[in-house]
C-alpha cells in the first residue's frame, strides 16, 4: 500500500525502514538533489532483483532560487 512519509509527525529514517522491511519496491520524489543518507537505507533496496515490481525508483525535482529566475527573466 502507497504511503507518504514526511518529517512533521514521525522521524523520517525510522519510518523508511519499517515501510522498506515489508516492501518489495520504492519509488521516492525528493525535492532537492542530495543523496546523503541514502546509505542507511541500502540494505533493504538491495535484497530486490530489480526490473518491473521489484526496483526502487527515485524522482528528483529541482528549480532555480528565485534570484536566478528573476536574473534569467
Amino acid at each position: 500500500m502507497p504511503r507518504i512519509l514526511d518529517n512533521i509527525d514521525q522521524e523520517l529514517l525510522p519510518a523508511l525502514r519499517q515501510t522498506l522491511e515489508v516492501a518489495d519496491r520504492a519509488g521516492f520524489c525528493v525535492g532537492y538533489f542530495n543523496m546523503r543518507g541514502w546509505g542507511r537505507l541500502d540494505q533493504f533496496v538491495e535484497r530486490w532483483s530489480g526490473g518491473d515490481g521489484h526496483c526502487c525508483r527515485s524522482l528528483v525535482g529541482m528549480q532555480r532560487l528565485p534570484a536566478e529566475e528573476l536574473r534569467t527573466a
